[in-house]
């Protein structure tokens, strides 16, 4: 199956992303389509994204991957990554899918790991187009994340007076101070290879607000009863783990969550076996292609 390139606009900006159809669907036997999400700062070039699409069209879904405003090829203002900019941007891309004469209007779920996956759910939570949701090593409280990521009195301390510096430096110079992606959501450097290229390494300060103020949590509750699916590895050196089972928490029914021994953040992004079949069991279940 070969993708094709797609554009829609979100905000009057024109975002890029790439269409693959399964083979057989048309006007007259419409596919199910899900959305693919990228990471923080990262593209639809990364393995988190183009693995799960081609994994979900050879079970006969439709995918749309899409670089997010301020990213890859999309328009917007370089590396100024706005939580609630990006749930724009996937609501945009609902409304380009549904009007496609290929895609079932009614069957479009979405999926994303990490950011995207704190992006998926807050979608789903505050739209109801999405039939079916699907977070990957996601978060639900940002300030909680963050908390967990810059752990102890020092590390906090300096992560905090970044958030105070940039706002002093916004009202001071009107311009945003730019901030390196390891200060914001630390990596370890053993899993940096997995971070696509093309990513962005600086983004202004109002991203890292944007995400300590991001409550995916409030709304996740909302989602039922349309199904859930949270994945997360059992020990996360990225987003913690408790994340997602706070989630859960929150949501409805039917929600499933699954951890994963034995594997790290980037869970869909190499050998997972095993993870694959846990989201095709629960895909035939809840959102059969």
């Amino acid at each position: 199956m070969n993708g094709q390139y797609v554009t829609f606009t979100s905000d009057g900006l024109k975002i890029a992303g790439v269409l693959t159809l399964p083979a057989g669907c048309g006007p007259d036997k419409r596919a199910p389509a899900i959305l693919v999400l990228h990471g923080f700062g990262s593209n639809k070039s990364s393995k988190t994204v183009t693995q799960p699409c081609e994994f979900l069209n050879g079970l006969g879904y439709a995918t749309l991957a899409f670089d997010m405003r301020g990213c890859g090829e999309s328009e917007g203002e370089p590396a100024r990554i706005i939580c609630l900019d990006q749930v724009a941007d996937t609501r945009s891309a609902i409304t380009f899918l549904q009007g496609q004469p290929s895609i079932d209007p009614k069957r479009i779920a979405c999926m994303g790991t990490s950011f995207g996956a704190a992006v998926t759910v807050y979608t789903a939570g505050v739209d109801d187009r999405i039939a079916a949701a699907i977070s990957v090593g996601g978060w639900g409280d940002g300030e909680k994340k963050f908390r967990a990521q810059h752990p102890g009195p020092e590390a906090w301390a300096k992560f905090s007076a970044m958030l105070e510096e940039g706002k002093r430096h916004r009202a001071a110079t009107g311009k945003s101070l730019m901030v390196p992606r390891y200060d914001i959501v630390p990596i370890p450097p053993a899993l940096r290879g997995h971070v696509a290229p093309g990513s962005v390494q600086m983004f202004p300060h109002e991203t890292a607000q944007s995400m300590y103020d991001f409550r995916a949590n409030e709304v996740v509750g909302k989602i039922a009863p349309r199904p859930l699916l949270l994945m997360h590895p059992a020990v996360d050196s990225v987003t913690p783990t408790q994340q997602s089972i706070d989630l859960f928490g929150h949501a409805g029914q039917p929600t499933e969550l699954h951890l994963f021994s034995g594997a790290d953040h980037f869970l869909l992004a190499e050998d997972s076996k095993r993870e694959l079949r846990v989201l095709s069991d629960w895909l035939a279940k809840y959102f059969p292609a």
